[in-house]
């Protein structure tokens, strides 16, 4: 097989690092590249009809010192020339020049029915026009009507939902509810996870880039069920072994949770090794904890075979938590359980403020409805499985691409200077991102090495957008 990258990218140390926290771009890099022989024709925008309105507001670079001096310097941005976004309608975003890009990452696999759907959009207007918050104190109606909705789409018994306003909350409301319900106070989560950078939520994280140097006291983290990088292949019964070694060497046998991502999205879309689920399952049951499937991510029909990620491994949790694509960029996170363990939180008072405020749940509401009238989830199978198949022939015609996974519209692409060692490319990924963007293509990073293109699009991405996107990470590889 050719190899196409004859060298790797010379970089300065600060922009190798910059793969933390998605992409620090702090410095320009500087790269040296062999160009293929056989030039590729350069890629072309599929047809869209829409034009932004002409935008009239500051630059990028009067965003960019405001940025500076008013925000957070924990703030970051992706590209080296950060792109200014002003408009964006379906699977499409605008820069402030007018100028279309195929968004391929989604808000990170938030905005599922599109950007500024019509549906959602009427909705979120209709309901501010007549009343925007009141609280849960009075009765409304749709924070009812969306909870009914949602708790039909869940399997088993889980009917009680909690809204709260993000995936975090959801994530840390869930480990209190498991360990009030148990009354034990360890939980169990997996390595490379992302849950949250809250008190609990961060020490159910396991990766090291994510973590401040706080007390996240009663975690363990076993193993990671990583088909590609994981000691085992792709065995899951044998990485579930080690949960019922923590719970017999690490617990006092008794436990409150485990947390899991079906695919793993900030660590680098990793879907588990199959079969690993219900033995993991089995043994966090025997030892009387509450099962808990994080699907912030991976929710609402993103991975095509199924509407909930835990289902394609054939399991019912106790606990379902979720947000992003539940709001379709609208502020919104949920967590589902049954009516036996919701009992718990009225051993005191529980309130949240702005969770399941009308506005929000309107927009969730309309966000389950455009899902079911449009076939979002079929369309996110047929396509994605379009889309995975073209990146894996791109995978058999350059040897930087190690891995290709992921199902439906939440895939990965793993790029390695060396598919033996699996020596993640780091730079070369962001050097590849950049020259996508410049093609009219946006997708994100993860990892944590920072060498793994997220690719999690609207829902309503077409085969044309996943051909469009593919042929751009071609034309941007063969000029390296």
């Amino acid at each position: 097989m050719q190899r196409f990258i004859t060298k790797r990218v010379l970089s300065s140390t600060n922009s190798l690092r910059s793969h933390r926290c998605f992409s620090q771009l702090a410095q320009k890099q500087t790269s040296s590249y062999s160009i293929h022989e056989n030039d590729i024709p350069v890629p072309k925008l599929p047809p869209f009809d829409y034009s932004p309105p002409p935008y009239t507001g500051p630059s990028s670079d009067q965003i960019l010192a405001k940025r500076k001096q008013y925000l957070s310097p924990s703030l970051f941005h992706f590209y080296s020339k950060p792109l200014n976004v002003v408009d964006g309608k379906m699977q499409y975003l605008f820069d402030e020049n007018g100028r279309r890009y195929l968004d391929g990452f989604g808000g990170i696999a938030t905005v599922c029915c599109g950007h500024c759907h019509p549906d959602v959009v009427d909705a979120v207007v209709k309901q501010i026009n007549r009343i925007q918050h009141s609280t849960v104190l009075y009765l409304n109606h749709v924070i009812a009507d969306f909870a009914e909705a949602l708790a039909s789409k869940m399997p088993g018994n889980l009917k009680v939902v909690f809204f709260t306003n993000s995936g975090t909350e959801a994530n840390e409301l869930a480990l209190m509810i498991a360990r009030l319900y148990t009354g034990c106070q360890d939980i169990i989560s997996l390595r490379n996870a992302y849950h949250g950078n809250a008190a609990g939520t961060m020490g159910a994280t396991a990766q090291s880039i994510w973590k401040f140097n706080v007390i996240q006291s009663g975690v363990h983290h076993a193993l990671n069920p990583d088909p590609y990088r994981g000691v085992f292949g792709s065995d899951g019964e044998k990485y579930a072994k080690d949960v019922q070694d923590i719970i017999d060497f690490g617990t006092s046998g008794h436990v409150a949770g485990f947390i899991s991502e079906a695919i793993q999205g900030v660590g680098g879309i990793i879907e588990m090794a199959p079969d690993y689920l219900p033995a993991a399952y089995k043994s966090v049951k025997k030892a009387g904890g509450l099962c808990i499937a994080d699907e912030v991510q991976a929710g609402f029909g993103r991975t095509g075979s199924h509407f909930w990620g835990f289902e394609a491994q054939g399991v019912v949790p106790d606990i379902v938590t979720m947000a992003k694509g539940i709001g379709n960029g609208i502020p919104l996170g949920a967590v589902v359980t049954t009516p036996e363990i919701a009992e718990v939180l009225t051993r005191r008072c529980y309130f949240n403020t702005f969770g399941g405020n009308p506005l929000c749940t309107a927009a969730g509401l309309a966000v389950l409805k455009v899902i079911e009238k449009e076939n979002l989830q079929e369309n996110a199978l047929v396509v994605g499985s379009h889309l995975k198949k073209r990146l894996t022939e791109l995978k058999d015609k350059y040897e930087i691409i190690g891995d290709v996974r992921g199902r439906g519209l939440m895939l990965g692409v793993e790029l390695v200077t060396d598919r033996q060692r699996k020596t993640p490319a780091k730079a070369e990924t962001l050097h590849v991102m950049d020259q996508m963007k410049d093609s009219g293509v946006l997708i994100g990073k993860g990892g944590f090495y920072g060498n793994v293109f997220r690719i999690t699009p609207p829902l309503c991405f077409t085969k044309e957008d996943a051909d469009f996107l593919v042929d751009a990470m071609d034309y941007s590889m063969s000029k390296m």
